[in-house]
């Protein structure tokens, strides 16, 4: 009722549902996603860009350029793997978490990878990629962990 506080809901503030904190997971699995995509797409075509802020002039290096190429691959991959499954939920029960947890486990992966040579990556970009390897990482965990892959809940819920 407008005007009208629920008990133990102070007025003016959301209440937080099981049903809210599905959408926001899937909505962010989506966005992680879309992301590694984009990220992938540069890196096969600029290998450098991507790669620069995680190991600095290095970037510019032969083998950097592989492996920028090689990951880039991976990503888009895995993006584009997420987006189909999660897109249609239903028609592969637990397709859509394994997508994304595959998606995670290698954004873990890349911050262990950064963690092992930290103190020979730029000072302050390392901090750049770290976190947010580890932000794509804990979303997705959460979004696999949580059954945000099943088909998105309505309105009404």
């Amino acid at each position: 009722m407008p005007g009208r506080a629920r008990v133990g809901v102070p007025e003016g503030r959301a209440q937080v549902t099981p049903a809210g904190v599905r959408l926001l997971l899937r909505r962010g699995a989506v966005a992680v996603a879309a992301g590694r995509v984009a990220l992938g797409v540069t890196a096969l075509a600029w290998p450098s860009v991507p790669a620069r802020p995680w190991v600095g002039a290095a970037a510019d290096d032969l083998a950097a350029r592989v492996f920028g190429r090689a990951l880039g691959g991976r990503d888009v991959a895995l993006g584009l793997g997420a987006l189909a499954a999660l897109q249609h939920p239903a028609a592969e029960p637990g397709s859509a978490a394994a997508w994304v947890a595959a998606g995670a486990l290698s954004d873990a992966l890349d911050v262990a990878a950064s963690l092992a040579s930290w103190r020979d990556l730029p000072r302050f970009t390392r901090w750049l990629v770290a976190g947010s390897a580890g932000g794509a990482a804990l979303t997705g965990a959460a979004a696999a962990l949580t059954s945000v892959t099943s088909p998105a809940p309505s309105a009404s819920s």
